[in-house]
């Protein structure tokens, strides 16, 4: 079983050292940065894998990382955060430059921990429970959207509806505002935020960084967008602050996300204050754009290509909840089938297919010697699609997440974490489950889905920007005869 160990050898084997390990042979200065492709490389990471095993070395100019797609040794460095290892200090100083606010997402230690306590109030199932209708409003909202476009005969833009769908849900959430973007309306953070979020990652993997000393014309907008977006949330951070002293009350029950954290900033001892809850309203936007969306896209391109789970899906939810204007808590509950669909869409197509770390302590992983600083980097979709973990890995099975006759599951959960583990799992799994399942069913009770391809037809390339996206595709839908039911 792979662990992670202080860095004592008394009573142990010796410890192998990183660069003894078998690996993709690195070019002089550069590494191995040219051997992969910015855009799908967690897809050249996983091809090495497949050579060269669970454990091996690769170079990013000179710095040395240690490749972990072993399931169980994953899990053990997940668990061992936030005091381990920590999100790559690379990372943290470009965010800081590009004049990122903190935020749970990137904070450590005990500020990560007075971050999580403050944004848990927002993410309890309870506070989600009761945003519930206003879920439901956005959902029927793209439905409104969907309507017009399968009348019409026209093709849907998948992503950016999505993202439409996804920020909506935030941003009322979060803010306590009706943004629609679906019916057209603008969000100006999340535009910026198509701007930023890229720029980290790609500023993250730089062999050289540039823009210290000349900005091109992506530099300078990149700039205007973190003005435009810090100006933002100060905005929303100031109205709710005026809200909350015009009603003292809302400081006991916050109408939403932004209200909690600043009630929750505000008491004694919380060790945050208004520039966390900046730097945590921009994490609820990325949280709550990108991630969820681009899964709901994977899942209906899986389902359009299975007919089978399709009709199986669909039968479930014109069981348990078939009229989308009516949707409850509990009929979502029990959509089990569409549930398991999910964790296969996840499994097969994770929009987080990796995590950089960096350790903050020597330490040990399955027998490696790993310094404090050294770059450590989690593949979580090696086993996932393993026929040695699942049973035809390589098929999209929904049932084997289900219990059968005798009770048991055959799909092993702990081998996938699509939301992380340990301490800093993501507190937002439950609204964005809940999300999915909306979207989903909301759909299956009313359309039947008449394609979800590329422009070309071909096969959906994964591309990598700061998570895994399907390649531009589009959705064409046909309105259902709802008389049959």
């Amino acid at each position: 079983m792979s662990t992670i160990l202080p860095m004592s050898t008394e009573g142990q084997p010796p410890l192998r050292r990183i660069s003894s390990l078998p690996g993709p042979r690195p070019w002089p200065l550069v590494g191995n940065l040219l051997q992969v492709r910015p855009l799908s490389v967690h897809r050249d990471i996983e091809r090495w894998c497949q050579r060269y095993g669970s454990f091996f070395p690769v170079y990013f100019g000179r710095t040395e990382v240690l490749v972990v797609a072993d399931h169980e040794a994953v899990a053990a460095i997940l668990r061992d955060r936030p005091d381990g290892f920590r999100r790559p200090g690379v990372t943290a100083r470009v965010s800081d430059e590009m004049g990122g606010l903190p935020g749970v997402f990137m904070a450590e230690g005990g500020d990560w921990r007075n971050q999580r306590r403050m944004v848990m109030q927002g993410f309890a199932p309870h506070a989600i429970k009761a945003y519930f209708p206003a879920l439901v409003k956005v959902a029927l909202r793209l439905q409104r959207r969907w309507d017009g476009a399968a009348q019409d005969g026209r093709e849907i833009d998948l992503a950016a509806d999505l993202k439409r769908y996804t920020v909506d849900i935030i941003a009322g959430l979060a803010f306590g505002t009706e943004v629609n973007t679906i019916d057209g309306g603008e969000d100006t953070i999340q535009r910026h935020l198509d701007d930023i979020l890229p720029a980290v990652a790609r500023r993250s993997i730089a062999l050289f960084p540039y823009w210290r000393y000349v900005k091109l014309p992506q530099d300078r907008r990149l700039d205007r967008s973190v003005a435009a977006m810090a100006s933002a949330v100060d905005e929303l951070i100031v109205q709710a602050r005026a809200r909350m002293a015009a009603d003292p009350a809302r400081a006991a029950r916050p109408g939403n996300l932004l209200e909690a954290m600043i009630a929750a900033a505000d008491q004694p001892g919380s060790g945050v204050d208004d520039r966390s809850v900046a730097g945590n309203v921009s994490t609820m936007l990325l949280a709550g754009e990108d991630t969820t969306a681009n899964t709901i896209a994977w899942l209906l391109y899986l389902l359009q290509r299975h007919p089978r789970a399709m009709q199986a899906a669909r039968e479930e939810v014109l069981r348990h909840a078939p009229d989308p204007a009516a949707f409850s808590i509990g009929q979502m509950d029990a959509l089990d089938y569409l549930d398991a669909c999910i964790q296969e869409a996840m499994r097969l197509k994770p929009v987080a297919p990796f995590m950089p770390l960096e350790a903050l302590r020597d330490t040990a992983v399955a027998g490696i010697e790993v310094k404090a600083g050294a770059l450590v980097w989690c593949v979580l979709r090696h086993h996932t699609v393993s026929d040695s973990h699942f049973p035809r890995a390589a098929e999209f099975d929904p049932e084997r997440w289900l219990p059968d006759a005798q009770g048991a599951v055959a799909a092993d959960k702990k081998v996938g974490v699509p939301f992380g583990a340990g301490p800093r799992t993501c507190p937002g799994r439950y609204l964005a489950l809940l999300e999915i399942k909306i979207a989903m069913a909301m759909v299956l009770a009313r359309y039947d889905i008449a394609a979800v391809q590329t422009a070309s037809g071909a096969e959906a390339g994964e591309i990598m920007g700061f998570v895994m996206s399907p390649e531009n595709l589009v959705l064409r839908l046909q309105r259902r005869d709802l008389s049959s039911r």
